[in-house]
């Protein structure tokens, strides 16, 4: 493994997925508090369409894909906030619709060749430095706001009637989160791919919510592992020449188990 890393693709690939991973790792946090898992589900599938279009206009994949999930976030904050009793119905439309939407036009669009599974299954080994800029900027944004929203926001996650009380836009800051998570979920997909996107912004934070005592440390924690699980992913990737992404989602799943038996045998 040490030889792979004089070549340009893996140190990318490397960094992209410590970028992502930290990313995720705050974000995570965010969608599981607010239990999200399931938006944040549906906007990972929705966002297909922007690919599709993006394809079809020839745009950059990522700004296609995060400008449709950013108004596909918008809608369901809108949809969550005020017809709540309806949630499941519309979340899984817009999900059929934008996963649709991407498929005809990528039918329409002439000569294309691309091969679809990167984007469902995640083509890691294939980020450019212009994809390394957008996942920097994404970080270090999301990072600013957190720090210096954190308060709002970790009042909104725990307890938003309360925070209502206080004078906190709830609305604001829940419409903040779903954009953030929308976009992590763009850049996630360039890892791990949309099928597989919701188990990264899980399981590593499962696993630090078990061993926080804070928002703020539950999200180091994440990062962290979601860092540790992506570089041994690689790792095994390339040893064994099988999928970046599924190898990733593997090893955070049998780290999982490991913990979860660690929990059952050990601690117990």
């Amino acid at each position: 493994m040490i030889e792979a890393l004089s070549y340009d693709f893996i140190q990318n690939a490397l960094i992209a997925g410590i970028l992502v991973s930290i990313a995720s790792g705050i974000i995570g946090s965010l969608i599981v508090v607010n239990r999200m898992v399931f938006l944040a589900g549906g906007i990972a599938h929705t966002s297909y369409g922007g690919i599709g279009i993006a394809i079809f206009l020839g745009i950059p994949i990522f700004l296609g894909a995060s400008l449709f999930a950013v108004v596909s976030a918008l809608i369901i904050a809108s949809i969550t906030l005020n017809h709540r009793d309806r949630v499941d119905t519309f979340i899984g439309l817009m999900w059929a619709i934008g996963m649709a939407v991407g498929v005809v036009f990528i039918d329409l669009t002439d000569g294309y060749k691309g091969d679809l599974m990167s984007y469902l299954f995640g083509s890691i080994l294939s980020v450019s430095s212009n994809d390394l800029y957008y996942m920097a900027l994404l970080l270090i944004s999301t990072i600013l706001i957190v720090t210096l929203r954190y308060r709002e926001i970790l009042s909104v996650s725990y307890d938003s009637e309360y925070a209502q009380l206080r004078g906190i836009n709830v609305r604001f800051y829940y419409t903040l989160i779903l954009i953030l998570s929308a976009l992590t979920v763009v850049v996630a997909m360039k890892v791990v791919g949309l099928i597989l996107v919701i188990a990264l912004l899980t399981i590593p934070i499962y696993i630090a919510e078990k061993l926080s005592d804070s928002l703020y440390k539950m999200m180091i924690l994440s990062g962290l592992f979601s860092s540790i699980f992506t570089i041994l992913g690689l790792i095994v990737s390339y040893i064994y020449n099988v999928s970046s992404g599924a190898s990733i989602i593997l090893i955070s799943a049998f780290c999982l188990s490991l913990f979860l038996l660690y929990q059952k045998y050990i601690i117990d």
